[in-house]
């Protein structure tokens, strides 16, 4: 029988396997973070429908020339109203979708359109309560993955790049422009960067800038004004925040499509996740 398989050429037979890739902490904050930065974003957008203006530094009104973002709608020489939003001087005609909404017959004068809010209708006090509830979800969740990831490894293993995840970024880009995804054990470098870039930049960036806007936590941690430049400069990085965490989730979702919805999701409520194997051809036909 020995020589029998000492004979036989071997050769290689693909195999599938299924492993268990996310641990229950990695799977729970995942969850619980979509579910806050659903209505964070929407509530969020709600409060910038009050004052749809972005300033930098402290102070900001029609006394200072410190805008860089502005959405409203202007009346036109015609007697025409049309949504404008104006970014570092430059105008833009965004009637239909900011400024001005909705039907010609029920025209909405806001910022953001009613479907973008949460709630729908014009309401900055329950904007904010949905905002705050969820704000302190949000990073209250993020302290317990913190504490978890430092604990079983998580942030180390998975998410900080390696110096052999840095020069291998060139492959990788290139292999996620052709589609071309390894359902492997571990994270490749391009998704380590982006995953370090939004829990260790972006997540904690969210929370200082939402703190240093409350006036309460100007008071018990004046030093954050002054890490900001100012609570104005504070929300324009805010709002930029929530502009490249929209970005980052569209491209996560169109990228959990393309390499396997199922596998994807499953690997993130079960924690098991098919990765691509290989095994000699005397096991095979064990």
């Amino acid at each position: 029988m020995a020589a029998a398989i000492n004979d036989t050429p071997e050769m290689d037979v693909s195999r599938t396997l299924t492993i268990r890739r996310h641990g229950l902490a990695t799977r729970l904050t995942h969850w619980l973070w979509a579910l806050a930065l659903f209505f964070l974003l929407l509530s969020g957008l709600q409060i910038f429908n009050a004052h749809p203006t972005l300033y930098l530094g402290q102070q900001s009104g029609f006394a200072f020339d410190n805008s860089v973002l502005s959405i409203g709608a202007v009346r036109t020489k015609d007697g025409v109203v049309k949504g404008t939003t104006t970014l570092f001087g430059h105008e833009f005609d965004t009637t239909g979708v900011l400024g001005v909404s909705g039907p010609d017959d029920r025209r909405v004068y806001r910022a953001f359109p009613a479907w973008l809010t949460v709630p729908s209708y014009q309401d900055l006090a329950t904007g904010r309560v949905v905002h705050f509830f969820f704000a302190w979800l949000f990073a209250t969740v993020f302290l317990v993955w913190l504490v978890a990831s430092l604990i079983n490894g998580h942030l180390r293993r998975d998410i900080l790049p390696s110096g052999a995840d840095i020069r291998s970024l060139p492959k990788s880009f290139i292999n996620h422009l052709r589609f071309r995804f390894d359902h492997g054990r571990s994270y490749n470098g391009l998704q380590k960067l982006s995953y370090a870039a939004v829990l260790l930049i972006f997540f904690p960036l969210m929370i200082l800038t939402g703190l240093t806007m409350s006036p309460g936590m100007d008071a018990a941690w004046p030093w954050l004004v002054d890490l900001f430049a100012g609570r104005q400069t504070a929300r324009t990085i805010h709002f930029v925040i929530m502009i490249l965490l929209v970005i980052f989730f569209v491209v996560h979702i169109f990228m959990v499509i393309a390499a396997g919805p199922i596998n994807e999701l499953r690997s993130m409520i079960t924690g098991r996740y098919r990765i691509d194997g290989e095994m000699p051809h005397k096991e095979a036909g064990q």
